[in-house]
Order: C-alpha cells, then sequence, then structure tokens
C-alpha cells in the first residue's frame, strides 16, 4: 500500500505577548555584607575623623615647617614664631603667671634665645598692688636677669595720685631697666583728658626718679591717641603675631610681639619681647 498523504495544514501567527522572564538574582555574598557594613562603621565613626583631622594638620605643620621664612620661624621650647633680627630677649609677668621659678626661666634657652630680662607688673589705678609683685620684684635679679616695674594706667583716676602710689611699691634701684607705665584704654575719658594725667604721672614719677620712663602700649592705641604726642619717652609697643613691627625701628626699644610663649618655671602663657638693641644698648637703659 502506498504511504499515507500527510495533510500540511498553515498555522496563523499566535497574538500571545512573550511573557518576561526576571533574571534570577544572584545573591550577594554574606562576606561582602560584612566589609560594606564595617567599612560604613569606619567612615562614620568621630575617631576616623578625629584622626584623618590629625593627620592634615601633621602634614600641613611639615609643610610650612619646610616653607617657615628663617627670619621668623617657631621655636619649638618657647612654642611661638620669633623674629630672628633681634639678639635681646624678655618676658612680661603679673599676678597671672603665679608663682614663678626664675632659676628655670633663665636656664631656658634654644638656638641663642633666652630670657635676658623681665617687666613685672607693680601697682594699677590707686589702690591695686599685684600680690606676686614683692616676690618676682627680689627673685628674678637673683638669678641674673635684669628687672623693671610697671604700673597699669587708669585715665580716670588723677595721674599724680597714680604715680605717688607706684613709687610707694617700687623702690627703683640702680641697675632697674626704667619704670614703665601701661597705657591701653580710655577708661570712658576723652583722649584728651587721658593724656593730661598720662602727662602728670610721667612728669612726677621722672621729677622723683631722675629717670625717664617707658611707655607701653598697643600699636593701634598709640597711632589713634599718642602718636607724637609723648616723643621724648622710650616706647614698648605691643603688636602680635608678626615678623615685623609696623613702625619705625628709631621710635621704639621693646616690642611685645606674642602673647602665648610657654617658658620653663611658668606654669601659664606669657608675653614674649623683643629689644631693639643689643646688650650694650640694653645696659645704657639701666638706671645709673
Amino acid at each position: 500500500m502506498p504511504p499515507e498523504k500527510r495533510i500540511t495544514t498553515t498555522r496563523k501567527p499566535s497574538n500571545r505577548k512573550p511573557v518576561n522572564r526576571k533574571k534570577k538574582s544572584k545573591s550577594f555574598p554574606t562576606q561582602w555584607k560584612v566589609a560594606i557594613a564595617g567599612l560604613l562603621l569606619i567612615l562614620l565613626s568621630p575617631f576616623y575623623y578625629g584622626y584623618v583631622v590629625s593627620a592634615f594638620v601633621s602634614t600641613w605643620r611639615w609643610i610650612t615647617d619646610i616653607g617657615e621664612d628663617p627670619s621668623y620661624r617657631t621655636y619649638k621650647s618657647f612654642d611661638i614664631k620669633i623674629p630672628k633680627n633681634y639678639s635681646i630677649h624678655g618676658i612680661d609677668v603679673s599676678y597671672y603667671q603665679g608663682k614663678i621659678d626664675w632659676a628655670k626661666v633663665k636656664a631656658m634657652e634654644e638656638d641663642e634665645v633666652k630670657v635676658s630680662f623681665a617687666f613685672i607688673k607693680a601697682t594699677e589705678g590707686v589702690l591695686l598692688v599685684d600680690p606676686y609683685f614683692q616676690r618676682n620684684w627680689r627673685e628674678a635679679p637673683k638669678v641674673g636677669i635684669v628687672c623693671g616695674a610697671y604700673h597699669f594706667f587708669r585715665p580716670k583716676r588723677d595721674g599724680k595720685t597714680q604715680a605717688k602710689f607706684f613709687l610707694q611699691v617700687v623702690k627703683i634701684e640702680k641697675g632697674d631697666l626704667p619704670p614703665v607705665v601701661d597705657i591701653e584704654t580710655l577708661d570712658g575719658v576723652s583722649p584728651l583728658k587721658m593724656r593730661a594725667e598720662l602727662s602728670d604721672f610721667l612728669n612726677y614719677v621722672e621729677m622723683k626718679t631722675k629717670v625717664r620712663p617707658i611707655i607701653y602700649t598697643g600699636l593701634k592705641f598709640y597711632e589713634d591717641y599718642l602718636i607724637e604726642k609723648f616723643d621724648e619717652y622710650p616706647l614698648w609697643v605691643a603688636h602680635y603675631y608678626q615678623p615685623k613691627l609696623r613702625l619705625d625701628n628709631s621710635r621704639w626699644k621693646f616690642w611685645q610681639h606674642s602673647d602665648k610663649a610657654k617658658i620653663n618655671g611658668i606654669g601659664h602663657v606669657v608675653d614674649f619681647n623683643a629689644f631693639s638693641g643689643d646688650s650694650t644698648a640694653l645696659s645704657e637703659m639701666l638706671v645709673r
């Protein structure tokens, strides 16, 4: 028998939409989850940021130390920048520094920078005596530090009365630095009144001691109220954290260039000063 004929039929295309089969997601390995969680904990930790900041500061200090101006560089033992063009350095102190070990102060030295002189607060206004004055005035000269005493001036008070009070407390002797008047505030009076009282103070002290006093003030206060008014008096100027004092060198004798020095034997930071001349010039300033 002949083979059966196969009947072929033509199928119409299907109208079914293809089914979108989702790819089976692979599970994230547990060890990676743990690693990422640990990393997040580190990044969010305050200790991490503290470490980063510390590292940044250390790097910055390292970079800046390399590029420091050799004429105005950081002295690590004093923990401040010191202008290098001066050979005579000193400090000024008051009750704020507490009890001072002057022998340790004298012994401190780095790269020929040492404390050669000290200005010591004695009085303020017409009533206040610094509680550490007598001790400092007695002990500092014993170790070979040249000393001068200063009075914090109050323009509201009578200038002559303040001068008498100052000289009752301070006995100025041969070998001392000239007495100092510290003027840095108007205390609510006019500049004219301040200058009148200051002039009375200076005149009385000079008359009694035969020594011309030093005027201490801030650079701005000097420029605003004192410039060209007391040019016959030696000037001691405060002007901080600068490689150079913005004032003609012929006008000033002492420059208070920092208020943050660390000194052996002193428990608090101290003002640090430079003298404009050499040791001979400093000797010539001393009371005779």
